[in-house]
């Protein structure tokens, strides 16, 4: 069977998927690019990679026609151009977070793939952490019963960030939260209503015009009556770090865990009415509220869905304690994600289908949190997303 070439362009967080790709049965030869030489050293030595396959220019790769894919870990600015850029090359993208910076630039990477007809992937990290794998195992298997209503949020303290970050809106990188909401909604966003609350320091607001501490939202979709609630801060707010969500279900319903050293918690509506007292003259029992267990929950791990050389980076990754990052040493390595991603995208340009996130998902979840904040800036305004399926 064909195996894939592969360039990773970004090596500051991506030395993470580096070693994935590296052991991924399907991939042949991995490709790097950073300005940074330390960092190209590094990866030359550490995964064997020759010299002829390590580039300080990102667009010297793509006019070799032995690469196939490449997977793009590099400041948000430049996803939407290098996504077009990789696309107008003929060669597979997988681009991460956030897939652009306006609504613009989402629609010129939709119509980058249309034109290409290679595969685009959206590399959001949390539809494959342990918890959502959970959460969409109990929802198919039907023991959440109706979703009712879901929230999420993004919590992250990004001082000491690049400075391409300082002062960036909250909800124009929205989709660590809004992600898993609404792929286990299974419904577009429609529209989307949003507020902007405190302030953060003046030198914070000057590079992008956002004055908020914090952004919060409330989305509707397209054929349902769920609501989804989201919000997000980067900047002056006192609270740890976390990617969370809720979900309640008509039948059990599921709340992260406040703090990290906690597990989430499970409730499960029995059916059952409660016996509770009440004060008559005869100290009767009376049955008002419906029953309601709570458990805390362990979460399994799911390497079992990848191939075995790959399967213990869910647990096992480049960063540690002798070798940090601030993405990891925040986010606790994004919930054992980075495989599944690697092997999704591999899988799916290989067996020839679009993947499980793909552009047209990307645009819409990313163009939910460009819309959000756009609301919180006008005060409140119900935004209409667009329609991203209709960009010709």
């Amino acid at each position: 069977m064909k195996k894939l070439n592969v360039a990773l362009v970004g090596l500051s967080f991506g030395l993470e998927f580096v070693a994935i790709y590296c052991k991924h049965p399907d991939v042949d030869k991995v490709f790097v690019v950073d300005q940074n030489e330390k960092l190209l050293a590094i990866a030359k030595k550490r995964y064997s990679i020759p010299d002829d396959q390590c580039f300080t220019n990102f667009e010297d790769i793509l006019g070799i026609p032995e690469i196939d894919a490449v997977h793009l870990v590099t400041p948000p600015a430049t996803h939407a151009p290098f996504s077009v850029q990789v696309l107008n090359a003929g060669k597979h993208c997988g681009c991460t977070i956030p897939m652009g910076m306006s609504i613009e630039e989402l629609e010129d990477v939709i119509r980058a793939r249309k034109r290409s007809g290679k595969n685009y992937m959206f590399m959001e990290t949390t539809i494959y952490q342990r918890e959502f794998l959970y959460i969409k195992e109990l929802y198919e298997r039907g023991e959440l019963g109706r979703l009712q209503y879901m929230t999420c949020a993004h919590y992250q303290d990004m001082e000491g960030w690049p400075d391409y970050w300082k002062g960036f809106p909250p909800l124009m990188h929205p989709t660590h939260a809004v992600g898993p909401c609404l792929m286990l909604a299974g419904h577009l966003p429609d529209k989307v209503y949003a507020r902007g609350s405190g302030r953060v320091r003046e030198e914070l607001e000057k590079q992008y015009g956002c004055p908020f501490a914090f952004e919060s939202a409330f989305i509707s979709l397209k054929d349902s009556d769920i609501t989804i609630e989201m919000e997000r801060f980067l900047y002056g707010v006192a609270r740890s770090y976390s990617e969370c969500f809720r979900i309640y279900g008509e039948n059990k319903s599921f709340e992260w865990q406040q703090l990290a050293d906690e597990d989430p918690v499970l409730y499960t509506r029995t059916g059952a009415l409660e016996k509770v007292d009440i004060i008559t003259g005869e100290n009767e029992l009376s049955s008002r509220g419906g029953e309601i267990k709570e458990e805390r929950i362990k979460i399994p791990d799911y390497a079992h869905l990848l191939p075995k050389e790959i399967a213990s980076f869910t647990t096992n990754t480049v960063y540690n304690n002798e070798n940090t990052h601030l993405s990891f040493t925040q986010g606790g390595g994004h919930g054992g994600s980075h495989p599944h991603l690697v092997h999704e995208f591999v899988r799916s340009i290989l067996e020839n289908r679009k993947p499980l996130i793909d552009d047209l998902m990307g645009a819409y979840w990313t163009g939910t949190g460009i819309c959000a904040h756009k609301s919180a800036m006008n005060g409140g305004e119900v935004i209409s997303i667009p329609a991203f399926e209709n960009v010709k």
